[in-house]
């Protein structure tokens, strides 16, 4: 009997991650020589039902996002009825329902099956080696490649995390068409912070996917605003989102108890460009212009 890909895909001698921390070359080699046969993996997973039962589509997301969302889509007229959903927790930080928290166990335990599918997937280990973790994207190598998540993340990013940045943040407008997204996994007693960085994006979605009872101590997000230096630490509910420029400061403060699980997802123009902090205000555009689709095709650059 032949090989699947599948099967190749499983027993494949993975990288160590002493070569994944130290960035060995070695390490980029697999992900470059290994891409076909880890997509087709992937996607032969999903043939064999690797996800059964399990639909990853607009019912996940909170009911008033999604109906307020759909109906901008509609007549884009209506998008106040977003950016009310959005709250400002911090100066340029807003906080919203994003996903419904009684849908969230249909998102982990997809990642779950994630998880157990033995297909080599790489963790987000520009930031941290986080055990927990993947890249989400198609421009990232090793990415989870599964073609049901793939429709769900990219119409999250297009109709949803797209035209709420540029409804909260104007000037991200043309600073957009590229997508970029991980997920993490903080683990009491292991990976468990993250130091003050900014992001290389215009944008940053940060989607808390705990689910209701799923319980953590410490893991706050630490925000510093440049302008006041006012610092504060934020925490979110299963299911709700932060969204901020890249360009704010913020830190994972060490995890103490249990884990905290997200997705961070970004938005940044072609190349890695972004907008300016101190430059020109913004163009005014139109409510149309706004619930658009960029038709520029994916750059195959990847921030880490």
């Amino acid at each position: 009997m032949s090989t699947t890909l599948l099967q190749k895909a499983r027993t494949v001698i993975r990288p160590s991650r002493e070569a994944m921390l130290h960035r060995d070359p070695s390490v980029n080699r697999f992900w470059n020589d290994n891409k076909e046969t880890f997509e087709a993996a992937w996607t032969e997973w999903e043939n064999e039902n690797g996800h059964a039962g399990i639909a990853l589509d607009s019912s996940l997301y909170a009911s008033a996002l999604r109906r307020a969302i759909e109906e901008a889509w509609k007549d884009p007229t209506k998008e106040t009825e977003v950016k009310d959903l959005w709250t400002e927790v911090f100066p340029n930080v807003y906080k919203a329902q994003f996903f419904d928290p009684d849908k969230l166990p249909v998102l982990r335990d997809y990642l779950k099956k994630v998880a157990d599918a033995d297909i080599p997937l790489r963790p987000p280990y520009g930031i941290v080696l986080n055990r927990g973790g993947a890249m989400l994207d198609p421009r990232s190598e090793g990415y989870l490649a599964a073609p049901t998540f793939q429709a769900f993340y990219q119409d999250l990013m297009d109709r949803y995390m797209r035209p709420v940045s540029r409804l909260l943040f104007p000037d991200v407008y043309g600073y957009d068409s590229q997508t970029f997204g991980f997920s993490i996994a903080w683990q009491a007693g292991k990976d468990t912070k993250l130091q003050p960085h900014t992001d290389a994006s215009s944008v940053t979605l940060n989607i808390n996917l705990n689910l209701p009872g799923e319980d953590f101590s410490g893991s706050a997000v630490r925000f510093m605003d440049s302008n006041s230096r006012k610092v504060e630490s934020l925490t979110f509910e299963p299911g709700t989102a932060l969204i901020h420029h890249g360009r704010v400061p913020h830190a994972s403060e060490p995890i103490t108890e249990g884990e905290r699980q997200n997705f961070v997802l970004w938005l940044y123009g072609e190349r890695g460009q972004i907008p300016y902090q101190h430059g020109p205000a913004a163009e005014p555009i139109s409510a149309k212009q706004r619930w658009t689709i960029p038709q520029i095709n994916s750059d195959g650059f990847a921030p880490f």
